[in-house]
């Protein structure tokens, strides 16, 4: 166990660095490797003083590149995969959008086969389970409903792909006759600090008078702080590394939630930013049934101009069912197999976010004050 090192793809993004954080606590480990496409200066500088007793080793790449990859994973006992492109709203080409989130993996498992990894986490999501329909009810979900999302859509699918070829790779036979052991998550959708969906929210409803756009008043769902995720990961190595955890943990999926209330993804966003005057549109809104046949019809007219245009609908069936169904899952298994408790109470994840947004509506202040000078 001792003198262990720990490789984290995409390091660089919002829950990446949040694992490397918390990775650098950990008892014995001698070095973390940090992979990303690129790392912003401040955060470079901000993992240079993280480095105490534990070596922090930057590498930039393309996870599409076969010899860094094998590089990367040399002499390293747990590969954390967090690396992918999330794009709910189909903005990114559907090829790159396949080529990095599964052919990636499945390249970073062969790296790991290859450099004898015993250890593979997967950060996968709760869009590989669904939902499929807004009209299907799913309350305190859980890992033995066999939930499949059905859409087409290249971010669901291509990551409903990689985590079935995780699963599948656990078991598999190392160069130095060891055995890969895996597993993957399934955060609900993640908040807190640095949240990308949650920034250009705030952002927008800044620079519109205060009002928050409406991106999914009829749903109930159950956010999952930043934080806690993280925490999930830490305690799914733990567990694969650890003899006694390890035969219930390998080959397994988990969803991960917390104790953040069940809700709209509206009324999150609300909760979290109406101290500094924001609000959520009161005017009428469509209902739902209809909002989705124009998902339709937007559809069409995309896949009709597609031979001369390339016309991005503003939203989908896919992002109309995603955006307003009752989908909520229970942490029960993670409690069960992880050991898995919330690290962050409501409270605390709910006070962090709240500051963090604050700093947001700071930044605006300030750049509508220059412009006036």
């Amino acid at each position: 166990m001792t003198g262990w090192s720990c490789l984290v793809t995409g390091a660089g993004g919002f829950l990446g660095q949040r694992i490397v954080r918390l990775l650098v606590e950990e008892k014995e480990l001698k070095e973390i490797r940090v992979l990303d496409k690129a790392f912003r200066p401040e955060l470079r500088e901000e993992f240079s003083k993280l480095q105490n007793k534990t070596k922090l080793t930057v590498l930039e790449g393309d996870i599409l590149d076969e010899p860094f990859l094998k590089r990367a994973c040399q002499d390293v006992s747990v590969v954390i995969h967090t690396a992918c492109i999330i794009d709910v709203f189909g903005v990114t080409h559907r090829e790159s959008i396949m080529n990095v989130n599964v052919k990636g993996t499945q390249l970073l498992l062969e790296a790991c086969v290859q450099a004898s990894v015993p250890v593979f986490i997967y950060t996968s999501t709760l869009e590989v389970a669904g939902p499929n329909s807004y009209k299907e009810i799913i309350q305190n979900g859980h890992e033995e409903e066999p939930l499949e999302n059905t859409w087409p859509a290249p971010y669901p699918y291509s990551k409903k792909l990689a985590e079935k070829a995780v699963l599948a790779a656990n078991g598999w036979t190392l160069k130095n006759g060891g055995t890969l052991y895996t597993c993957a998550l399934r955060p609900m959708y993640i908040y807190g600090e640095g949240g990308p969906f949650l920034s250009a929210s705030i952002n927008e409803a800044l620079n519109n008078n205060g009002i928050l756009s409406s991106v999914g008043k009829f749903s109930t769902v159950n956010p999952v702080y930043v934080g806690n995720v993280a925490w999930a990961h830490i305690l799914a190595l733990r567990a694969l590394r650890d003899p006694k955890k390890a035969p219930s943990v390998q080959g397994q999926f988990y969803y991960i939630s917390d104790d953040t209330p069940h809700q709209s993804y509206d009324n999150l966003n609300y909760i979290l930013s109406k101290e500094f005057g924001l609000c959520l549109d009161s005017r009428w809104s469509l209902p739902l049934a209809l909002m989705y046949w124009i998902g339709f019809l937007l559809e069409v007219v995309s896949f009709l101009l597609s031979p001369v245009y390339s016309y991005q609908p503003p939203f989908n069936r896919h992002t109309v069912t995603l955006s307003n169904s009752v989908f909520t899952f229970s942490y029960k298994k993670a409690q069960r197999d992880l050991a898995y408790e919330p690290l962050y109470s409501w409270e605390e994840a709910k006070q962090k976010t709240v500051e963090w947004v604050a700093s947001l509506v700071d930044r605006h202040k300030e750049t509508l004050k220059s412009k006036t000078q």
